[in-house]
């Protein structure tokens, strides 16, 4: 059985330990959500039954029809090899349409856009409660040194604190459920608000009851992330485990109903009262608040790890500059971006000062992730049309589910001049990032020259065995772009040729390419010249880390086991005491010439494509060569024809 289908197998068995990974991975957002969600509904309203109990019913039915139906029911059953998420998806479409490529790029930035929200309202939230014990506390810097820390630690990896996440996710539900039903009992009729009439009634009656979603919405905005850790826990933990979890959020979210209706100044509005806390006994206020502290901080991790591994399949993807990754610890699947980290932690930090309070970053939650909802929606319809769905499903499921966020989307608009504009702007910008980094690639694709290979061979051989060259290197290796073995780019025959003769007993040309798989790492050889020229495909999964030297040593090894090749150096004073020959690597860095003449669109794509990636990682270093043996030759990047110079002898 390969990796890939051993690892689709293993997520899909039901485990006490995937049970409690699951709880510590993927809930924390969606699971913080009762800090803020009926504050953010209610606000400074005169607290009424139609208020309360329509908030109620449409908080049930928004995690019921979005969260439960749409994500744990339907869209955890488009995995890729056991792999979730947006990028996962669009790599199960993208052969179909050439313009699906922009619900991806719209719904991976939007998604990274809210990584700079969801820490900042969730540790805010839970860090405000001190002011029940102290109203004069500064919160502010004791949210910030949090997250610093948060970020700090990142580095070193999350192994030990992960072993900790299941326990205390479980802690904090249990905790949500016991006062719920402490909030409930004697106030059961809380419960009739489980009738959508209720729901109906705040919408339509309740004076600008529509533009409410956007705060209800906020129950919601973690239900992306079940699909995208779908990796990490399997299919059946999450839906099992959800069950679990959505009782817990209901008990808690009807609780605090129920105490709202039934505070003394309840027509006076909320004030600075909070729901949450208000439910907590007030001897037990220190406890919860420390364990809603440690649920946040498990919530922010749970993102900021989701980040990177966005980031690097943007990369594999060709949608995002190519950065340096760590890989911390030796558990499968954990990495670290260094760029990243110190970004986000500097977006968390300024939305904590810009905004100061969690009842104000509110306004700028779940605007972006609307979209990232909608985008997933519109390519899981192409899913469905991939799978050969029944099309009257198709058609209800898109016009039922575009009608339900389209609503959500309107409301959260209504944010907009509150705050929403940061994650919009933000999420413009990453948008832009992506989509100039796909279009310049896709330009130097278009207008790379690639040759016949075959035409090369016997001019490779004959230079190989010239001995009135100087070698250059026993073993020569250039990384191809060349999708096709029997074609070579000019560029490189330029390089072996015509810039300085490189003369090498082999020649090695290696080809990575990004399956649409998230898993799996295999090379297929084709040989030119037996024993002289040899190029080696790489294909790898888009979660794959692409590290060359590695996987190219031990191809070399497998095919110096059969004799397809000697590795020994060629010198005979070093030959004879079995003294392996050296390897070159050699890169070609492409700028863009002065001579071109381009569209002007075409021409700031490319100008601001060169700019981001003095920004990015090297070739050499993202390949994991060794910096000694790798030569770097640039050359111009020729896109339009050279002009003929009109010029007389006098």
């Amino acid at each position: 059985m390969s990796e890939g289908n051993s690892h689709h197998h293993h997520l899909q068995r039901l485990t006490t330990g995937g049970l409690l990974v699951t709880l510590g991975i993927i809930y924390g957002d969606i699971g913080t959500s009762p800090l803020y969600v009926l504050k953010a509904i209610v606000g400074t309203k005169p607290i009424t039954e139609t208020l309360v109990l329509g908030s109620l019913s449409c908080v049930f039915w928004t995690l019921t029809i979005l969260t439960t139906l749409k994500y744990v029911i339907i869209t955890l059953r488009a995995d890729n090899k056991g792999e979730g998420g947006i990028f996962s998806l669009y790599t199960l479409v993208r052969r179909t349409k050439g313009w699906l490529i922009f619900p991806a790029i719209i719904g991976g930035s939007t998604l990274l856009a809210d990584g700079l929200i969801t820490p900042p309202i969730s540790v805010s939230s839970a860090v405000e409660g001190l002011r029940l014990l102290n109203p004069d506390i500064p919160t502010i810097p004791i949210v910030i040194a949090l997250l610093t820390l948060l970020f700090i630690i990142q580095q070193y990896g999350t192994k030990i604190v992960g072993a900790t996440f299941g326990p205390m996710m479980t802690i904090w539900f249990s905790m949500l459920a016991v006062l719920g039903v402490m909030g409930i009992w004697g106030n059961w009729y809380v419960l009739k608000a489980i009738n959508p009439y209720y729901a109906f009634q705040l919408l339509v009656n309740y004076p600008g009851g529509f533009w409410l979603l956007g705060g209800v919405f906020l129950c919601t905005t973690g239900a992306e992330a079940l699909y995208s850790d779908l990796g990490h826990c399997g299919r059946v933990n999450i839906r099992v485990s959800w069950t679990y979890v959505k009782a817990a959020l209901l008990l808690n979210y009807f609780g605090q109903g129920a105490r709202l209706l039934a505070m003394p100044n309840g027509n006076l509005g909320l004030g600075n009262a909070d729901p949450f806390y208000q439910m907590m006994p007030h001897w037990f206020l220190p406890t919860g608040i420390f364990i809603a502290t440690i649920a946040t901080i498990i919530a922010s991790q749970a993102l900021i790890t989701g980040s990177y591994t966005l980031v690097a399949e943007a990369m594999r993807l060709n949608l995002w500059p190519k950065l340096k990754i760590v890989y911390p610890t030796n558990v499968k699947g954990q990495m670290y971006i260094p760029s990243v980290n110190w970004l986000l932690w500097a977006g968390c930090v300024g939305v904590v000062l810009y905004f100061k309070e969690s009842s104000r970053m509110e306004g700028a939650y779940g605007v972006s992730i609307i979209m990232t909802m909608l985008m997933t929606t519109l390519l899981l319809v192409h899913y469905f049309v991939v799978k050969r769905v029944n099309p009257h499903f198709i058609r209800f499921y898109m016009v039922f589910y575009f009608s339900i966020e389209g609503m959500f989307l309107v409301a959260n608009m209504s944010k907009f001049i509150n705050g929403g504009w940061v994650t919009v702007l933000i999420a413009m910008v990453l948008i832009f990032i992506m989509w100039v980094w796909h279009e310049a690639t896709g330009l130097k694709k278009a207008f790379t020259d690639f040759s016949r290979i075959d035409k090369y061979l016997p001019q490779l051989k004959a230079l190989s065995e010239d001995t009135t060259v100087p070698k250059y290197a026993t073993h020569l290796v250039y990384l191809s772009t060349a999708e096709s073995e029997n074609f070579i780019e000019k560029k490189v025959t330029y390089s072996i040729f015509k810039k300085f003769p490189k003369r090498a007993d082999t020649y090695w040309f290696l080809h990575v390419e990004t399956t649409d798989e998230p898993y799996g790492m295999e090379y297929k050889v084709y040989t030119h010249v037996e024993q002289k020229v040899f190029r080696i495909v790489f294909r790898l999964g888009f979660r794959m880390e692409q590290r060359l030297l590695p996987m190219f040593k031990k191809a070399v090894e497998d095919m110096v086991s059969k004799g397809e090749v000697d590795t020994m150096s060629r010198y005979p004073s070093l030959k004879q005491y079995k003294i392996k020959g050296d390897v070159r690597y050699v890169i070609i860095d492409r700028y863009l010439s002065y001579e071109n003449t381009l569209p002007a669109y075409q021409k700031f794509i490319l100008e601001f494509y060169y700019l981001i990636k003095n920004f990015s990682y090297h070739e050499d270093r993202l390949f994991g060569l060794d910096s000694s043996f790798v030569e770097v030759e640039s050359v111009p990047l020729m896109l339009s024809k050279k002009k003929s110079v009109d010029i007389k002898r006098v």
